[in-house]
């Protein structure tokens, strides 16, 4: 069976090639991306079952024929392009997933299902670290209460490089941007409500090793689906909070416009800043983990419940928390999203998810096979009164923690 990962030569793409090409799935995998170059560094990490090939996934023949007879198309390029990866992926007859669409482009996603359950193909918006691994967490330790009033998703990351950059990118510079600037959406007395973004700051204390950390709300993709699946179960609210080292830093570049796609006129010149920003980010090095430097950080994600079981009030916590992967120059965010993605690919290859249409991973994802996979790859979860923490950190952790 063959796998394509587009935009497998990215900070989170190449993770997933490396993972499936490792794994006993499938017997060829494509990394594709616009640059082949970095699409050619991913495989050659990845080994003997990966390859490289260029792609812009904007050529929808191009990309039609690169699809046509693989098992599924792991989805890593910027959300912005989810439709148009997703349209090919229809034509090809290929199942499909990516990492998230921001709320918004996910509800533009959610609105083909018919198209797609007409096809017989499936999509699985948002099958990532958060969301994804967040979806499947919240619906699992959903499962066995009678009632769920509100689900509250709060993320939080720590550093503990010794000597590392003061600030380098991680995920998608323009994903985080977008983050920063647009309205954040609540689902708030079973409606949506827009708040500004970063706003209704709070200081939660994450499970060790991140610790007490200051959260906002921003914008996400979780509040766009986990309502209508907990429908049934009464859900009045849900939203989404996260923070860390650089959370300001990023902030305070989209408010000075950087992430904009309204055209600048410079000298004569016309600037897009958002891709002006990119371009100097890359420029300096300041995408992914620079050479050299042995990153260690660490990220928890601690989705609070509260409901209903047998007439008593519940406050449930589900907690994952994600270590850097050091031995593939790895920090948590790139591996944490890689490796859901790849394990996703695996569970929709080897037919453990079975669904067609276009479905949120809360409502097709096998939540046992899932958790017990990312265990495999040191990603612990748990689902948990609040009294009860994780396990603490194995050795391996300690010494990471360390430095």
């Amino acid at each position: 069976m063959r796998a394509v990962v587009l935009g497998g030569g990215g900070l989170t793409g190449r993770c997933s090639v490396r993972d499936l090409a490792g794994g006993e799935v499938f017997d060829s995998v494509v990394a594709a991306d616009l640059d082949v170059g970095l699409a050619e560094g991913a495989a050659r990490a990845a080994g003997p079952r990966a390859s490289a090939t260029g792609i812009d996934v904007r050529d929808r023949a191009a990309l039609v024929r690169l699809l046509r007879g693989a098992a599924v198309v792991v989805n890593a390029v910027q959300y912005g392009f989810n439709l148009a990866v997703m349209d090919a992926a229809l034509e090809a007859r290929v199942p499909y997933l990516d990492f998230g669409g921001l709320f918004h482009m996910t509800r533009r996603q959610l609105a083909r299902d018919a198209e797609f359950r007409a096809a017989g193909v499936l999509a699985i918006p948002g099958l990532g670290q958060v969301p994804g691994i967040s979806n499947v967490l919240a619906m699992e330790a959903a499962r066995d209460l009678d009632r769920v009033d509100s689900i509250v998703i709060r993320d939080g990351w720590r550093d503990v490089t010794v000597g590392g950059p003061e600030i380098v990118f991680t995920w998608s510079p323009s994903t985080f941007l977008d983050e920063m600037v647009l309205p954040a959406v609540v689902f708030e007395d079973g409606a949506y409500r827009e708040y500004p973004p970063m706003s209704g700051a709070e200081e939660f204390e994450f499970d060790p090793p991140v610790g007490k950390t200051r959260v906002y709300r921003t914008l996400h993709s979780e509040p766009a689906t986990l309502p209508e699946a907990l429908k049934d179960k009464g859900l009045r609210h849900c939203e989404w909070k996260e923070g860390g080292p650089g959370i300001d830093v990023l902030r305070t570049m989209a408010l000075l416009g950087l992430g904009t796609d309204r055209p600048l006129e410079v000298r004569g010149q016309t600037v897009v800043p958002k891709e002006f920003t990119l371009a100097l980010l890359k420029r300096e090095k300041l995408l992914g983990v620079p050479d050299g430097v042995e990153m260690v950080d660490w990220e928890v994600c601690d989705i609070e419940l509260r409901g209903e079981r047998a007439g008593r009030p519940v406050t449930r916590h589900a907690i994952a928390r994600f270590p850097a992967r050091r031995d593939w120059h790895l920090v948590a965010t790139e591996y944490a999203v890689g490796v859901a993605g790849a394990i996703g690919a695996e569970l929709i290859a080897t037919g453990s998810i079975r669904e067609v249409g276009v479905v949120p991973p809360e409502r097709c994802v096998p939540a046992g096979p899932f958790r017990e996979a990312l265990a495999r790859r040191g990603i612990e979860t748990a689902i948990v009164p609040p009294e009860n923490p994780l396990p603490p950190l194995r050795k391996e952790g300690r010494r990471r923690r360390n430095g």
